[in-house]
């Protein structure tokens, strides 16, 4: 008995582990990297920290239109501990993303001074005021730094490790976010020609879980230049201006806050769906984002956007009130750089978002919207449901 125990156990041990391949689906194949350091906050403000992970190719507001496709979240306690109230630090403390998949990223956040951060609805999953901004930044130009997860000889991802993330006062939020609603109108703006003008209104909230008591927009000429005077980046004739607003078609038929061309609502154009006729004659094929044409004409404020001496003022004025002009006219913005323009402006509803240079954004209609009915127990206000709507 002993012997044929000791027999088997030899043989056991002969054997080489079987082989373990792969199976044909993918999901099952992916290997994922991380992104990994420290944040450091230099900074009087007290809260959790908020980090987003974007895609570099798509960056967020103020630059872009990117959302994010991770979060993670530091605790207060982690970062600040049992600091003195008014100790401006620096803080420090680990983070990480897993998961990561091999590509180029952004890392931005803040610190949700307020406590008021819900990433589950558009209307609570951005900074408000006293939130304290931070992001990834290159220690030489001072850029937004762009972390790059490789793949190593043997198609693995290499983990990018000791990545600072650095957040300061000199990036406090001075406003709450460009709450607004169009005055006078409580349904439905209608596009007419040659253009159709409307006022938007910020409006202050303080109901439910949103207390945004400082809603503004910060109005200022665009300068990147530094020359002094307005940029007109596009050339077409007027001066370019923060807040930027996009006027975005949305699906139909498919829930009133869903973006034609964007049924998962993760940010990406779809691989199938609406193709429009540009202005060329030409249907390239691939689904389109489509844009109305419209701006904010500042010719009442614009004697208060320039210093003395004539130039442009590098701080925002901030005012409750701006002039939106719509056009009807379109553009397929599927490649942002280079919007094309469509034969005709395709019928159906369209939502508008306010961008400010703080990257902080509103979109109307959003989750207060009547049609919503107050779901997951947000507020109903019904200025928050009104489309753009083209006949």
């Amino acid at each position: 008995m002993k012997r044929t125990v000791l027999v088997a156990l030899l043989t056991l041990a002969s054997c080489e582990a079987p082989q373990v391949f792969p199976g044909a689906d993918k999901r099952q194949n992916t290997s994922s990297g991380r992104i990994e350091g420290q944040v450091v906050v230099s900074s009087t403000a007290r809260g959790k920290l908020v980090l987003f992970l974007y895609d570099a190719a798509r960056p967020p507001p103020p630059v872009g239109t990117g959302r994010p496709l991770t979060f993670t979240v530091v605790s207060r306690e982690a970062v600040f501990g049992t600091a003195a109230d008014g100790d401006a630090g620096p803080f420090t403390a680990p983070y990480a993303f897993s998961l990561v998949a091999p590509g180029r990223y952004l890392v931005r956040g803040f610190v949700d001074a307020n406590d008021d951060f819900i990433p589950w609805y558009g209307v609570t999953a951005d900074a408000t005021k006293g939130d304290v901004g931070g992001a990834a930044i290159d220690p030489v130009t001072r850029a937004p730094r762009v972390i790059e997860v490789a793949l190593d000889e043997a198609g693995q991802p290499v983990p990018a490790l000791d990545v600072p993330v650095s957040f300061s006062d000199t990036a406090k939020v001075p406003l709450d976010r460009p709450i607004f609603e169009f005055a006078g109108v409580t349904e439905v703006v209608t596009l007419a020609a040659p253009k159709t003008v409307v006022e938007l209104q910020a409006l202050p909230i303080i109901e439910g879980v949103i207390s945004q008591p400082a809603a503004a927009f910060l109005l200022r000429f665009v300068d990147d230049d530094g020359d002094g005077a307005p940029d007109d980046a596009n050339g077409d004739g007027a001066p370019d201006l923060w807040p930027h607003v996009v006027v975005r078609k949305l699906a139909d038929g498919a829930g009133p806050l869903v973006d034609e061309n964007d049924l998962d609502r993760n940010g990406l154009v779809d691989a199938e769906g609406q193709d429009y006729e540009h202005a060329d004659g030409v249907a390239d094929g691939k689904p389109d984002v489509v844009v109305l044409a419209a701006g904010i004409d500042p010719t009442e404020y614009a004697a208060l956007l320039f210093d003395a001496q004539g130039r442009v003022k590098v701080t925002p004025t901030a005012v409750t009130h701006l002039k939106l002009v719509l056009l009807p006219r379109a553009f397929d913005a599927s490649t942002p750089a280079s919007p094309q323009p469509l034969r005709t402006v395709p019928s159906g509803r369209y939502a508008l978002t306010v961008i400010q240079q703080t990257g902080q954004t509103w979109r109307v209609p959003n989750e207060l919207s009547p049609e919503l009915e107050g779901a997951s127990g947000l507020p109903v206000i019904a200025s928050q449901g009104v489309v753009v709507q083209v006949p």
